[in-house]
Order: structure tokens, then C-alpha cells, then sequence
């Protein structure tokens, strides 16, 4: 299984190709000026990029409605860069949660424009919930309700939302949506609100759960992209700055918590590793190694964006430096798709640990 792990010859060469053309296209200084404009949805000319010259939209899309057809590991790699680069793109939301959702029943129609980037999608639930209660009410195929605080819908050209009798496809056009301030200015938030929206019913409501256990797995990889940006510009930074006539990385109490860090940060790789392998397998642990992931990726990217801004010094705490665009990406996405206490409680329930006793 310790092999199964290890990225292929492939998978490395999609890393560092994603990553060259992420330094091209998206350095800090772009992302920040994406931040402080505060007006646009996503990078429009980074999605095109991604989506389709480089083709990675369709990364989970079967060859026969116009994908790649590949698998899990490689869109985990193509995330955990993503998150690297706090890139301002909508690749979680439309190419790995709401490809999932429509995968399940095979949609080739949509499918195939969510694979070529010409359409973007977004699973109309709130950010921070892990499973998702049927929050509309359709019918004669109108829907009607409102949704708080769902990420990436901002500009998506099409929504999937949960009803009572199933997954619904609705025209983004059709809906009312309302930007609402959010921590993390590169995954904007948004409220919907449907009143007579005309929506298609497109699978069942087992099609969320799916979509949603793999969007807990790739969020995880998201965060060790996170973490692995900070512990690496810190290093960098300890081993530049002087003082007292030696660089700042020689003391030995910020030798000791970068250690730490480094081995929390590799234990989290393995962890999410585990869980895209066993997403792809469709194995029995899935949805225990999902949980798991999104624990352990949490907790290693907001201790290592909170370390970055520390041990920065006062250059950290500025706007004029990246590290807070990490720091509020790592607190978000902490909270994504289920905190990290919820998918303790969920783990503990799917294990069978018994409840302590009062």
C-alpha cells in the first residue's frame, strides 16, 4: 500500500507543470490585487488557463463526454498546486464537486461544457456544511427558497441544488445571488435566493453525499498546498534575516517549531494521500479516510499559516505580504465542508466508538 502512495512519474510531471505555469500566471502579487479589488467572482484569464489550456476542468470527466478521464490522484495534485498558490479559481467547486454530483448519473450534455471550462457549476449548499439537508422547495419545475453562504457561486453558470426529491440543475441567471463579506477574499461567498427559478431534476439526492465526501478529501489536499507554501517561504525567510549577527533560522526554539511543523505537515500528506487513493478505489474506508483527512489537513494549514505570519515579524502582519492570503485560506476551508470537531464526531460514529459516559 506504502507504494500505492507514492506519486507516478505522470503525477509528478502534472505537478511541476501546474506549479511553473501557477508562477507564471498567478504570482502573490496578482492574487492580493484580486483580493483588494473585491469585485470580480473568480480570475477569468487564470480559469482559462486552467481550464482550458491546460485542459485540467476535465480531469474528472469521462473521455466520452470530453474529459481526460482520469483519476483522483491526479485532480487531488492539480488542487493541492491550486491551494499552493491561493489561486482565485473556482476548480474546487465546478470540476471536482459538481462534476462528482452529475457524474453519478452521467450528464454528457453538461458534463462536457463543465470539462471544457466553458461553464463553471457549483453544489448550492452552505460552505461549512457537511452533509446537505434539502434547503429548496421544487415544483411543476420551479424552484423556490433561499440558500446562505455558498462558495463559488458567485459567477458559476450553473447551480445544483438539493430538494426533497432530488439533485435539481438551475441556470444561474434564473437566480438572485448576493455577495456577503467573507474571510477569505479568494472564495468569495454568496446568498441565493430562488423564487420560480426553472430547475431540471438531474439525480438523486445520494449523488450530495458523494459530491460531498469528495469535496472533504480534495479540500484536505487543498490545505497541505496551503501548509506546504508556508513552511517552505518560512524557511526561506529564517535562513535571510539576521540578527544579533546570525540568521534568525538558527535559533534553536524556531528550529524546534519548524521541525514540528514539518512533521505534522508530512503525517497530513500521507493522511490525504490515503483518502484520494481510497476515494479512487472506491474502497470501504472512504468515507472514514475523508473525515480523517479533513481533520489532520485542517489543523497542519492553520498552524503553519499562523507560524508563517509569526515568525515573519512584523513584515508577516502587513497586507503588503502574502502570508495573510494563506492565513485566511487556512482558517476558511478549516471550516469547510464540515469543521474539523464535526468530522470528529462523524468519525467517532463511523468507527462505532461508544459515547462517553456523563
Amino acid at each position: 500500500m506504502t507504494e500505492e502512495l507514492l506519486e507516478t512519474a505522470d503525477e509528478q510531471d502534472l505537478r511541476s507543470g501546474v506549479r511553473d505555469m501557477l508562477a507564471a500566471e498567478c504570482p502573490w502579487q496578482s492574487v492580493l490585487s484580486f483580493a483588494s479589488g473585491g469585485g470580480d467572482a473568480y480570475d477569468q484569464k487564470l480559469w482559462r488557463t486552467v481550464a482550458t489550456g491546460m485542459g485540467l476542468a476535465g480531469l474528472l470527466v469521462p473521455e466520452a463526454q470530453g474529459g481526460a478521464g482520469a483519476q483522483w490522484r491526479a485532480a487531488a495534485v492539480v488542487v493541492e498546486e491550486l491551494g499552493r498558490a491561493v489561486a482565485p479559481v473556482p476548480y474546487l467547486s465546478s470540476a471536482v464537486v459538481a462534476t462528482t454530483a452529475l457524474g453519478a448519473v452521467g450528464e454528457p450534455e453538461l458534463l462536457g461544457r463543465l470539462a471544457s471550462g466553458e461553464l463553471t457549476a457549483a453544489l448550492a449548499v452552505p460552505y461549512g456544511l457537511w452533509s446537505a439537508p434539502p434547503l429548496l422547495s421544487v415544483s411543476d419545475g420551479l424552484a423556490n427558497g433561499a440558500v446562505r453562504g455558498v462558495a463559488d457561486a458567485l459567477g458559476a453558470g450553473l447551480l445544483l441544488v438539493p430538494a426533497e426529491d432530488g439533485l435539481y440543475a438551475v441556470d444561474g441567471a434564473a437566480v438572485r445571488r448576493t455577495r456577503v463579506a467573507s474571510l477569505d477574499e479568494t472564495r468569495p461567498l454568496c446568498d441565493l435566493e430562488f423564487a420560480d427559478a426553472p430547475a431540471r431534476r438531474v439525480a438523486s439526492l445520494e449523488a450530495v453525499p458523494c459530491a460531498l465526501r469528495s469535496a472533504a478529501t480534495l479540500v484536505a489536499a487543498e490545505q497541505v498546498g496551503v501548509a506546504s507554501w508556508c513552511l517552505d517561504t518560512t524557511v526561506a525567510y529564517l535562513k535571510e534575516r539576521y540578527q544579533f549577527g546570525r540568521p534568525v533560522g538558527s535559533f534553536q526554539a524556531l528550529k524546534h517549531r519548524l521541525a514540528d511543523l514539518w512533521v505534522e505537515l508530512t503525517q497530513a500528506r500521507a493522511v490525504v494521500a490515503y483518502a484520494v487513493a481510497d476515494l479512487s478505489s472506491g474502497g470501504d474506508d472512504a468515507s472514514v479516510a475523508a473525515s480523517l483527512a479533513k481533520i489532520v489537513g485542517s489543523e497542519v494549514a492553520v498552524r503553519a499559516a499562523e507560524e508563517c505570519v509569526q515568525m515573519h515579524g512584523g513584515i508577516g502582519f502587513t497586507w503588503e505580504h502574502p502570508a495573510h492570503l494563506y492565513l485566511k485560506r487556512a482558517k476558511a476551508t478549516a471550516v469547510a465542508f464540515g469543521s474539523p470537531d464535526r468530522h470528529r464526531a462523524r468519525l467517532a460514529t463511523l468507527v462505532d466508538l461508544p459515547l462517553e459516559a456523563s
